[in-house]
């Protein structure tokens, strides 16, 4: 029984400590209605562990988009969120991705969602809005650290 107890236990924190790959079917209009939410919630402000329309944080935004828009929860933190679904390469980005940045001397985080044309949304940082950016500039080029599918 013992032993039982263990073996088990052995397999359930591996499972945990497993990132989860999951993808979540969507359809082009659930898609384009979750870019579009993000998108119109441009201009609220950013607030330190927000993840309400009153204020957001990055991956409080993204959270807050994917719960509304088709009632997905993901991770707190966008390293966390940065092992949910499947990486991707840059040029297979799709809209609803998410796009993952170092701005903080740390790998993963920061993450906005792919909206398409080579932009994305996100909530920037402590006095700023969410906005849109263009991927191709200097500052985003260089901190990119990669993208993940969390749909399919």
């Amino acid at each position: 029984m013992k032993k039982l107890l263990l073996v088990s236990l052995s397999l359930l924190l591996a499972a945990c400590s497993t990132a989860p790959t999951r993808q979540f079917a969507a359809s082009d209009d659930q898609v384009n209605d979750l870019v579009m939410y993000a998108i119109s919630l441009a201009d609220t402000p950013y607030r330190y562990g927000g993840n309400s329309a009153a204020g957001f944080d990055c991956s409080g935004f993204v959270d807050h988009v994917y719960r509304h828009a088709l009632g997905i929860s993901l991770p707190r933190t966008s390293r966390e969120i940065s092992q949910v679904g499947t990486p991707i390469e840059r040029d297979e980005l799709n809209p609803g991705d998410l796009v993952f940045y170092n701005t903080q001397h740390a790998s993963f985080s920061h993450v906005g969602i792919y909206v398409g044309d080579g932009k994305f949304v996100h909530a920037p940082r402590s006095g700023e809005r969410v906005r849109t950016e263009e991927m191709q500039l200097r500052y985003w080029q260089t901190r990119y650290d990669g993208a993940r599918r969390i749909l399919n």
